[in-house]
């Protein structure tokens, strides 16, 4: 089939799944693809461009093996680290993030799970920034919560929680094995039960397949994630993945193209990695990219949050 064709489909209500042929999506030709999905999006999902922001709000000695992270105590990265974060910087970040126009703010935390005077500091920061300014959505990333915990978050005001799922099922064992591809997809289950949206996505460069790709988004299609980052690897010296090859513009390309084809309705978020591709990433939201993490990341440098609302603007989103 015609890659249009299929875009016509989708946009005509079809939904691919795991008994459907998707050769067509790693085969078909990339700028083709990338036009095609980005007409999904435009008819599936308007204008409307979402930008979102983080802190680091504890940073480093993170217990789990994961492959890829400049946090993990089983890397040897050199980054800074540090302990909850204080209330007053945490709300001075978000009110930088809330007057620049970002529309979800989240603390991210280093580690298997946060509990203890560190949960209940993560709770009394959100709770203080839903008060202060409600327009601006609450998100959470601090690892594999409990039922009580959740309930908790969105008590205090958040309304997303971030967990990926950060590869296929197949390749999970070759990226982690402190935790299990299961330990992720129940906690994502957890969290939509104590009646919270779920954000969840991956990294891609780490020797995976365009088949464990695939399988990445189908897994997320099936979970009914409808914001969805996608991070390209940037090898980092000191972890186990430092040697690997660094991904082409196009993998990403046809990447974000591939996720619209099977999440159509979703945000797909472009995330870290997007220094790597030029003017930021800018052809991306021509491909069927629609949301953003803006300003800085994690461990390296984001984008400027300003000139992402400019280079949106004039591709003709609605910011």
């Amino acid at each position: 089939m015609d890659i249009s064709e299929l875009a016509a489909e989708i946009i005509g209500g079809r939904r691919l799944g795991r008994n459907d042929d998707l050769t067509v999506l790693t085969k078909a030709a990339t700028e083709s693809l990338c036009r095609a999905a980005d007409s999904i999006r435009a008819a599936l999902c308007g204008s409307r461009a979402d930008l979102c922001s983080i802190i680091n709000g504890k940073s480093g000695r993170c217990p789990e093996n994961c492959r890829f992270c400049a946090q993990s105590a089983h890397n040897r990265t050199g980054i800074d680290e540090y302990g909850f974060l204080d209330e007053e910087t945490i709300l001075a970040e978000f009110r930088h993030n809330a007057e620049r126009g970002v529309h979800r703010f989240s603390i991210v935390t280093a580690g298997r799970t946060l509990s203890g005077d560190d949960f209940e500091k993560a709770v009394s920061a959100y709770r203080r920034m839903r008060d202060e300014c409600g327009s601006i959505k609450l998100c959470a990333s601090h690892g594999l919560l409990t039922e009580e915990q959740f309930v908790r978050l969105r008590e205090s005001g958040v309304t997303t929680y971030h967990c990926n799922i950060e590869t296929s099922r197949r390749n999970f064992p070759n990226i982690c094995t402190t935790h299990t591809f299961d330990d992720k997809i129940a906690c994502i289950k957890r969290a939509q039960k104590c009646g919270l949206n779920v954000c969840s996505g991956g990294i891609i460069g780490m020797g995976e397949t365009w088949e464990d790709r695939v399988d990445m988004a189908l897994t997320l299609a099936e979970l009914g994630i409808r914001s969805v980052p996608i991070n390209a690897l940037r090898p980092i010296k000191g972890t186990a993945l430092e040697n690997e090859t660094p991904l082409t513009e196009e993998d990403i390309l046809r990447t974000a193209a591939i996720f619209r084809f099977i999440l159509p309705e979703a945000y797909i978020r472009l995330a870290a990695g997007r220094i790597i591709m030029e003017n930021s990433g800018e052809r991306a939201f021509r491909s069927g990219v629609n949301a953003a993490i803006t300003g800085d990341m994690l461990t390296t440098s984001g984008n400027n949050i300003q000139t992402d609302r400019e280079m949106l603007t004039g591709l003709g989103f609605e910011v």
